[in-house]
């Protein structure tokens, strides 16, 4: 949940994905194209193999990931560094939001009277690019990246970034009031969103539609029908609605823990239905559809969470 707080130094992230790390000191070498003020993440992904992407956890190097025009608290500055919070991203690890360290230079104060549109551009394609004036290519962002609209026509948006104004190809986005914003889905909405996705590599911290985690996958295809969940998965399985394991429906989440259900949470992924389940896996997987029965899933299942309203929804 958003919390407001006076005494911090507000941002907005001004790349099309920028990296929450641990800490200063966590990016190794491979990592060095994830920190430029130019940062994509395709030319990250390129360079980093299999056991460098398991690293990241394995190490505990990262922690989560932002969106463009997203906004972050500056709790202090370390070099070139920014230990923030980030509001949008509920963690029990700070009532604030989720912490960790951006470079500053992926960082930029907003304009406060800008940032207060009417209307919002929200991409709804799993990539799509923001142009300039000149129609050149500015950057290629993720998936509910949302940004402010200035006035739009037939074929285009004009929409303004934190770096200047820009657009987008009117197809690539939905726009929407603030007053839509607590517009609804169901379950059923929320699967046949995440379908989109079957295929996209796994990525640990992973909150953009160039690779989710288990628990990055759930934060966004219920963010995309304005459900509001924590980050991680140890935090999903306390919130929402409790559902016995007999009543799952569509939709809904499922918790997965060590030592056959008993241990600590370690996974997270959504009822499919008929015993199947859509899940972003881990590193070296792609986000499948997987049938559970016979699966070290149904031996870890250990909790089920409903986030969504059965009153509401587009269908």
């Amino acid at each position: 949940m958003t919390h407001t707080n006076q005494n911090h130094e507000k941002r907005v992230v001004r790349v099309p994905v920028a990296t929450l790390w641990t800490a200063p000191d966590s990016p190794r070498e491979a990592d060095q194209i994830s920190l430029q003020a130019s940062a994509s993440m395709k030319d990250w992904l390129k360079v980093l193999d299999d056991d460098q992407k398991r690293e990241l956890c394995d190490e505990n190097l990262v922690q989560s990931q932002l969106l463009l025009g997203e906004e972050v608290w500056i709790d202090e500055r370390v070099a070139d560094w920014a230990k923030v919070v980030v509001p949008s991203q509920a963690s029990m690890k700070d009532k604030r939001g989720y912490p960790g360290y951006i470079p500053v230079s992926q960082l930029v104060k907003p304009k406060e009277a800008d940032w207060h549109s009417e209307k919002w551009a929200v991409v709804h394609k799993k990539q799509a690019w923001l142009y300039n004036g000149a129609e050149e290519a500015l950057m290629e962002v993720s998936y509910l990246t949302s940004l402010p609209v200035i006035e739009e026509n037939d074929t285009l948006v004009k929409v303004l970034y934190p770096d200047g104004v820009g657009y987008f190809v009117s197809e690539d986005v939905l726009v929407q009031k603030k007053e839509d914003k607590k517009a609804k889905g169901t379950g059923k909405d929320l699967i046949r969103s995440g379908e989109a996705f079957v295929g996209l590599p796994y990525f640990w911290g992973g909150m953009s539609a160039f690779g989710y985690d288990c628990s990055g996958f759930a934060y966004n295809i219920h963010k995309a029908f304005h459900y509001e969940i924590p980050r991680d998965a140890t935090d999903q399985a306390k919130g929402g609605k409790n559902v016995p394991l007999n009543d799952l429906q569509m939709g809904d989440l499922l918790f997965f823990a060590y030592e056959e259900g008993k241990g600590s949470i370690h996974h997270v992924g959504f009822y499919y239905g008929d015993n199947k389940m859509l899940h972003s896996p881990n590193v070296g997987k792609s986000i499948e559809i997987i049938d559970l029965e016979g699966t070290v899933y149904e031996k870890e299942l250990c909790v089920a969470r409903r986030y969504w309203s059965e009153t509401e929804g587009s269908s």
